[in-house]
């Protein structure tokens, strides 16, 4: 304390980048680089922001290639040199700092918000999709589930659309309970043969519930920037769970639901149907102080801090709406 060294300059920065990295909020990361210029340059050249991103949610360390913004092209053909460099690393930082501060790193819930449209609908709305939000297959004496119509063929598939919680979600696995006709002779299940998920942005302006029982497919009014394998369901009844390959940055808040075949005719009419009693995707959204702007059809999007009434930052200076935003780019898989 008397000598008053800086002790990154005097330990090096190898011990310097372990020292740091034992900080565990990424507000104290902010304050680090607030101590001096020196220091400031040594956490953005060495990429701090992002270390500390990916030990908080190793989750998205197969995503990063998505959201770095140094794999973007210039488009007016400047030559890069160090300047450019240095200020893709700033930009970096700034990502990467964000995003650790707009997970929970402690919480993992199910990030669906509300049901927005099916491919059809059986019986609306007694068979409507918000069924499929109670994670019951029966509310008091009432069944709980969504049904499709009934078809002659097989393979005819269906869609469930969902909006998630927040614009942004790291989805780590999807959850699908088949529904099994506990009225119905030899309680069949009405799963479907596979199943496949979808996630995205829209288009144009927020999609308006449906009150019809034939809803027509809203896939041009989305595009999807991730699809999953085909993963296997089964004729039990139960919650199936389906881990995806890697987690999933959705920017745009919406799932799809892709049922894939049927397995189960119903002895009354001869037809094919699929019933689903519940879904969830678990994952993290973006804690409430943070949104997401889509900016294009591209998936380009702006993550916005959105601090408290009369919060104040760490400079004593109050932080807008506009102060802290930075671009995001998705690309389609």
């Amino acid at each position: 304390m008397d000598y008053c060294g800086d002790f990154i300059e005097l330990v090096g920065p190898d011990i310097s980048t372990k020292i740091l990295m034992n900080l565990v909020n990424p507000s104290d990361l902010i304050r680090v680089s607030l101590v001096s210029s020196s220091w400031h340059q040594f956490v953005i050249e060495n990429g701090l922001g992002k270390q500390l991103c990916l030990k908080l949610f190793p989750e998205i360390s197969g995503i990063v290639h998505t959201i770095e913004m140094n794999n973007l092209i210039d488009a007016v053909g400047h030559k890069q040199n160090d300047c450019d460099e240095l200020e893709c690393l700033r930009k970096n930082h700034r990502i990467y700092t964000l995003l650790a501060r707009a997970f929970n790193p402690f919480v993992r819930k199910d990030c669906i918000s509300e049901a927005v449209i099916a491919s059809s609908t059986d019986n609306y709305p007694e068979e409507s999709i918000h069924n499929t939000l109670e994670p019951f297959d029966r509310i008091d004496t009432r069944a709980s589930y969504w049904s499709s119509e009934g078809q002659n063929n097989p393979a005819v598939p269906e869609t469930l659309l969902y909006k998630l919680m927040t614009k942004m979600c790291i989805v780590t696995e999807i959850h699908v309970q088949p529904f099994q006709a506990y009225f119905q002779y030899g309680f069949p299940i009405y799963s479907s043969k596979d199943v496949r998920f979808r996630m995205g942005h829209k288009l144009q302006s927020e999609m308006t519930d449906s009150s019809t029982s034939s809803n027509k497919s809203a896939d041009d009014e989305f595009i999807w920037t991730y699809t999953s394998p085909e993963f296997p369901m089964v004729q039990e009844n139960c919650l199936q769970k389906f881990k995806l390959p890697e987690p999933v940055l959705c920017i745009g808040g919406y799932m799809q639901v892709e049922l894939l075949g049927r397995v189960q005719r119903q002895e009354m009419d001869g037809l094919y149907y699929i019933c689903i009693s519940h879904v969830q995707a678990v994952g993290r959204p973006l804690l409430p102080r943070f949104d997401i702007e889509m900016l294009d059809s591209s998936g380009r999007c702006a993550l916005k801090y959105l601090p408290e009434t009369g919060k104040r930052t760490l400079s004593s200076q109050p932080l807008t709406r506009e102060t802290v935003h930075l671009l995001v780019f998705v690309r389609s898989l």
